[in-house]
């Protein structure tokens, strides 16, 4: 026999985690400048009761180059974003402008017109 649930509290148990319009903005202003340069081709985002995901890629078939999380600190009600690679966590910081300016000072691939 199946179970009876009031929608109004399921509902509320489900909080998600999602990147706001200014967060998405920064987001989509560092992904366009790196596709001019052609190093990123594909992204994906995904919202979660846990974390939002941000994840670039350089072509759609391989894994993520970077992904770039975001987290509610428990009890605190901050929010934390995270920077992995394929190696690893690269950068942790408060703000996703801090988080950001890591991607933004690592070196890329420089090709000179013949």
């Amino acid at each position: 026999m199946g179970k009876v649930v009031r929608l109004a509290e399921h509902r509320r148990r489900k909080i998600r985690i999602a990147f706001t319009r200014s967060e998405l903005n920064q987001l989509i202003s560092l992904y366009s400048q790196h596709v001019i340069r052609g190093e990123w081709r594909d992204y994906a985002i995904d919202h979660g009761e846990r974390m939002a995901a941000f994840s670039v890629y350089r072509r759609s078939i391989d894994p993520p180059l970077f992904t770039i999380t975001k987290t509610r600190l428990p009890g605190q009600g901050g929010e934390r974003f995270r920077i992995e690679s394929r190696r690893g966590r690269l950068h942790e910081g408060n703000s996703l402008a801090e988080a950001l300016g890591h991607i933004s000072k690592r070196p890329h691939l420089v090709t000179q017109a013949s």
